[in-house]
């Protein structure tokens, strides 16, 4: 019998302030972490790139399990936390890596951007997360604000091979969120993300040949990004992430992926000076009305 993680837990699909909180600061280590990926990729493979930045989450990770001394999960859970975390960790970040070496970076945030529609689909189907008709009109609604911003920046919008294999991440990672609920339930949200990520990085460790001769290549500004990336996008924000969901459920939380093109917009203002056009300041606000219509008018009563 599945037991809440804690009797404080609010009820699935209300949004609460600290749910909240944790979806923000994901999603802005997520927004930042594209240009950690763009960084890393110039210096390491693809398969590479992803095998040393969740080496750094694991050891990260690692050092919270033995200040917390969190117990091992049991077996039945272990077991089930592993194969989501190929899919959701493993897969996902080699698939999404090898789609940015060939596909535009708008073309890549619009198919990550079906995420949350094929989670919201899955969730309708085994977690009775459902939307109603509003709802998923502010899902149409976001993804077109994201399709805006796209295109407001200028880039360009094509279909490719590398273009499958980003739906293929943005799949996985659907799979991911929806079907860890249950075992989410028994071991509570910091100990599936520190198991989760220290077995999704089992895979990846096909990867070690050549590994060394890439990280002595390397120039300190890339490792530092992979650093970045493991640490804040990875260690860290998975550890909300995976606690919002614990929280308010996959549906909703996922629904403020379509935030992240957003985030990302306002850190190139702040911090690179690069001032958005007309164009894309509007595809912003109308992914942020999208979100808002999901999470107030958009869940039956």
């Amino acid at each position: 019998m599945l037991t809440p993680m804690t009797s404080a837990a609010p009820v699935q699909g209300r949004l609460d302030p600290l749910s909240l909180g944790a979806i923000v600061v994901t999603l802005v280590f997520w927004a930042s972490a594209f240009t950690g990926i763009r960084i890393g990729l110039e210096h390491f493979s693809p398969g590479h790139l992803a095998l040393y930045r969740f080496l750094v989450a694991s050891v990260t990770l690692l050092l919270v399990m033995a200040v917390t001394r969190l117990p091992v999960p049991a077996p039945r859970d272990l077991w089930q936390i592993g194969v989501l975390s190929v899919a959701g960790i493993s897969l996902y970040h080699v698939l999404l890596n090898m789609g940015e070496r060939s596909v535009p970076a708008g073309t890549a945030s619009l198919i990550i951007a079906a995420g949350p529609v094929i989670t919201a689909l899955l969730a309708a189907r085994f977690l009775g997360e459902s939307l109603n008709p509003l709802g998923w009109l502010g899902t149409a609604v976001s993804l077109g604000g994201v399709a805006l911003i796209v295109l407001g920046q200028g880039q360009g919008l094509g279909f490719s091979a590398g273009a499958l294999l980003v739906l293929g991440a943005a799949f996985f990672t659907s799979l991911y969120f929806v079907f860890q609920k249950g075992v989410l339930a028994r071991v509570g949200s910091l100990r599936f993300t520190v198991w989760s990520l220290i077995l999704g990085t089992v895979p990846l460790l096909v990867f070690l040949p050549g590994f060394g001769t890439e990280l002595r290549a390397a120039p300190l500004p890339a490792h530092l990004a992979v650093l970045y990336l493991g640490v804040f996008p990875s260690a860290l924000a998975y550890l909300t992430w995976t606690f919002a969901i614990s929280r308010v459920g996959a549906g909703v939380t996922s629904s403020f992926l379509y935030v992240s093109p957003v985030f990302a917009l306002l850190m190139a203002w702040a911090l690179l000076g690069e001032v958005p056009g007309a164009v894309t300041l509007l595809g912003g606000v109308i992914a942020l009305a999208g979100v808002l219509l999901v999470n107030t008018r958009g869940r039956p009563q």
